[in-house]
């Protein structure tokens, strides 16, 4: 096998990580709700950052806070489908695997909120 070779199966190996990656976001676009109100309290947030011109520091902690929601919010959904993979009955360590992850997201919520209303919070005053 030639580099030029071995060069092509790391590039379509690179491009199949990248499908599945995507594929796995609209799955879960399609399949749970909560991921759908995530992505569209993103949408508002980003348009609310758009119309209050905030600060490129704003940007970043906004973008943040949003990507570290929608992740834990993937990874929520990929240990609740492990888990039902797993065992149909109910089990302790298999709700406390399930709680667990939702409460990282339900955490990471709760600082994207704190972080929203640092940012927007004075601006809606000043409209007033």
């Amino acid at each position: 096998m030639t580099n030029m070779d071995l060069e092509d199966k790391k590039h379509s190996k690179l491009i199949n990580a990248f499908s599945y990656a995507f594929a796995g976001i609209l799955f879960a676009l399609k399949t749970e709700r909560n991921i759908r109100i995530h992505f569209l309290i993103a949408a508002i947030v980003v348009l609310f950052a758009f119309i209050f011109s905030v600060s490129a520091l704003e940007w970043m902690l906004l973008l943040i806070v949003i990507g570290v929601t929608i992740s834990l919010e993937l990874v929520n959904t990929a240990i609740e489908s492990i888990v039902d993979l797993i065992t149909e009955e109910h089990h302790p360590l298999a709700k406390a695997a399930k709680d667990i992850a939702a409460g990282a997201v339900l955490v990471s919520c709760i600082m994207s909120v704190i972080v929203g209303l640092i940012i927007f919070l004075p601006r809606f005053f000043e409209l007033f």
